[in-house]
């Protein structure tokens, strides 16, 4: 007998989760909460490039998410897919200013530190210059980019979290990826 997918595991406790949370249970959405806050920053920290504004958007989709918990419908789709929608929904709505809220867990504490500091000021320079490259970048192209190489989704999965089609999707990666190598290397592709 074969193991359960730990992804499909992992969807149906959420949307478990998401049912009883819609029903009202304070304690089923705390522990929703927990599972998707790190994440989530991951992915409007790398979307947006601004850590306060990333904390922002994930706190506005958090309250969203509680909000409109009980519209959450199976049948169209599966809960990740619904949740990453709504989140890049409002990190993308980047434009209007959303009110400060407590800090999250800062999303870089997660890497373990590298003992050789001369690699970590490296590999610092070089974070360094991808976030100021994708900072430039039009949001849809991070959001795709970073879905993409970040969350390692597939192309029918970004084109559904952004509404779209797989061909813009690739069409956004290929823009992206070209804007990234010009600004890192200040190498432009003759094709």
């Amino acid at each position: 007998m074969n193991a359960p997918d730990p992804t499909e595991v992992a969807t149906e406790l959420e949307s478990l989760l998401l049912r009883r949370a819609a029903a009202g249970d304070a304690e089923a959405f705390a522990t929703l909460t927990r599972q998707l806050a790190r994440p989530a920053l991951a992915l409007a920290g790398r979307v947006l490039g601004d850590a306060i504004l990333a904390e922002d958007a994930v706190q506005e989709a958090l309250t969203r998410l509680w909000r409109e918990a009980s519209r959450f419908d199976p049948s169209r789709g599966t809960f990740a897919a619904w949740w990453r929608r709504m989140l890049l929904n409002v990190t993308l709505d980047g434009r209007r200013r959303l009110r400060p809220v407590a800090p999250l867990d800062d999303a870089a504490n997660l890497a373990a530190p590298d003992p050789d500091p001369l690699q970590r000021a490296e590999q610092a320079d070089v974070a360094a210059r991808v976030q100021a490259a994708m900072a430039i970048l039009p949001p849809r192209q991070r959001a795709a980019l970073s879905l993409f190489h970040g969350d390692g989704l597939s192309m029918a999965e970004i084109a559904e979290a952004l509404s779209c089609s797989e061909k813009a999707v690739e069409g956004l990666l290929t823009r992206g990826r070209a804007e990234l190598r010009i600004r890192l290397t200040g190498v432009k592709d003759d094709q």
